[in-house]
């Protein structure tokens, strides 16, 4: 199959499949040991051939290919009725409706997927056993984080350093500096049980005038500094705090609800392709959109590898750790958020993180 690679345990988890899927627009197919076809469509949508007869539309697809690898989405979870802190489960995004659910298969964790030194194959030998599929109506989604810190780096795209060089002539020398300096800008960003996830709430704060969302692609690593894949983030900033002093950036950054991670970890996601996707913003206030805006995230101008060194250099992370990668989304001084806005980031072929916003 020219431009996908197919691997001993891509066609591992391929032969696990169980359902059919409708592909209208078939634009490549393989046939597996057992005589079903491996088949990909125009989107990379991978499914297999369930053979004569076999009705199109009855099945989900199963992962996702992105030049010549597959990656998986995996969430915590919770069923709906449940609190947040008992019956955390791990899934499996099969599709935009169902999940399958990795407790069944011995997985009882985020952690323990992402310190495997093969994890997409630690998941592959779980899909070969029958696992339970769950609507994703029926369950809350949780911030893809168990014991890892949060930090975050700043001044990585040209339009932030702008940006901030605009929000405070004291501070403008220090961002323009920094944006061509050797050592990266990286801070502290939260407490792993601080991080609210996808449909929970994002604070602005009652001392601030001026709060942004800064939308970001954040970079999952082990305790190792390997980077095991990317979700998506929300670095909530109080630019006039900020702007005032730069000693007062702890204040303008980490405070409650000021970060938000979700909906789930793409894990295999490699720098290469996250560079070739897109991110976006939307935010609300009511039926009206009053902010928008996209940029290539191939515009992070240091590379994945240099960010993770830097955070890791004479430091431990024994559970790993996820660092957000600067935002290239600013809006303009006449913007601020407001209590009850609906805030919506999405990462091309990631997903979308919604959060909304009130006083903290």
């Amino acid at each position: 199959m020219k431009g996908h690679r197919i691997t001993d345990s891509f066609v591992a988890l391929a032969a696990s499949a169980r359902h059919c899927i409708a592909l209208p627009r078939i634009s490549q197919t393989a046939l597996l040991k057992d005589g079903r076809r491996l088949i990909v469509d125009r989107l990379g949508v991978i499914a297999v051939d369930c053979g004569p007869g076999s009705t199109e539309g009855q099945g989900r697809s199963l992962f996702l290919v992105v030049s010549g690898f597959f990656t998986m989405k995996l969430c915590r979870y919770v069923p709906l009725e449940a609190s947040r802190d008992s019956n955390v489960r791990v899934g499996l995004v099969r599709s935009h409706t169902h999940l399958a659910d990795l407790t069944h298969a011995g997985i009882g964790s985020l952690t323990e997927i992402l310190e495997s030194d093969a994890p997409l194959e630690l998941i592959t030998n779980a899909l070969r056993q029958p696992l339970e599929e769950i609507p994703l109506q029926q369950i809350r989604i949780l911030a893809p984080i168990e014991r890892q810190e949060v930090w975050a780096a700043g001044v990585t795209y040209l339009r932030s350093k702008s940006a901030r060089m605009e929000e405070s002539e004291f501070s403008a020398t220090a961002y323009d500096r920094v944006y061509d300096a050797n050592r990266p800008e990286i801070f502290f960003k939260s407490q792993p049980d601080k991080v609210v996830g996808t449909g929970d709430s994002v604070g602005i704060r009652r001392d601030a005038t001026w709060n942004v969302p800064e939308p970001e692609l954040a970079l999952v690593m082990n305790s190792r500094g390997v980077l095991v894949g990317c979700t998506i983030g929300n670095d909530m900033s109080s630019r006039d705090i900020e702007g005032e002093n730069l000693l007062y950036l702890p204040q303008a950054k980490v405070y409650d609800r000021s970060c938000s991670l979700g909906p789930w970890i793409e894990l295999g996601l490699t720098e290469e392709v996250a560079r070739s996707r897109m991110i976006s913003i939307t935010i609300r206030r009511g039926s009206a959109i009053v902010f928008s805006g996209e940029t290539s995230l191939g515009n992070i101008k240091r590379g994945f590898p240099e960010l993770i060194e830097f955070l890791f250099r004479s430091q431990k992370f024994p559970h790993g750790a996820v660092l957000l990668t600067g935002t290239g989304i600013v809006p303009d001084e006449s913007f601020t958020l407001a209590v009850e806005d609906d805030i919506e980031i999405s990462v091309s072929e990631l997903g979308t993180l919604c959060n909304k916003v009130i006083l903290v």
